[in-house]
């Protein structure tokens, strides 16, 4: 991950709050619109999900039968991999569009909560790394993780839709049909 103005955070300048009359001015949807690391998070995305998905399945499928912990740790070990990856694919994707690596107001909370997916994703990999937690509790600690992923997935999704429906406000207002 890159570093930000730390002291240009702004919890408060959200898209709707900061006066913007959406999620991107014209100059950042162009930017983000012309920049490769759009597409490369439009394919992490569903990669990072698809990951998510079989490793839960055999996260719960340890858990409730206590075969293939081996499988499950090194699909968790997979997910957080991909993660890190997204995350710092993100943050650049960020810097181009927003001019800054994290915390831009548009995406300030989910950036927020972000911090708290990797976090306990990392925890994980240290405890599975250091033998400071039983195979269940490991496993358990693994699903608090997905769980945060599935709320942070959500918030990116609502933010796509948003934008989605901005652009299309944007195009009506200039007469363009869809």
């Amino acid at each position: 991950m890159g570093e930000s103005g730390m002291s240009d955070m702004r919890p408060s300048d959200s898209a709707a709050g900061s006066g913007r009359k959406g999620l991107y001015t014209p100059d950042e949807r162009a930017r983000r619109d012309a920049s490769p690391w759009t597409v490369v998070q439009g394919i992490l995305a569903p990669v990072q999900f698809l990951v998510f998905l079989v490793s839960l399945a055999l996260v719960l499928r340890y858990l409730l039968t206590g075969d293939g912990y081996t499988a499950a740790t090194i699909s968790i070990v997979i997910k957080t991999g991909v993660l890190y990856l997204i995350m710092v694919t993100g943050a650049i994707w960020e810097k181009v569009v927003f001019g800054q690596y994290l915390f831009a107001p548009a995406f300030f909370w989910e950036d927020v909560f972000s911090f708290a997916v990797i976090g306990l994703h990392t925890a994980y990999i240290v405890a599975l790394f250091t033998h400071s937690l039983s195979p269940v509790s490991l496993m358990l600690l693994a699903l608090a993780a997905y769980a945060t992923y599935v709320i942070n997935a959500g918030q990116f999704l609502w933010k796509l839709r948003m934008a989605r429906l901005d652009a299309a406000r944007a195009d009506a207002g200039r007469g363009v049909s869809a």
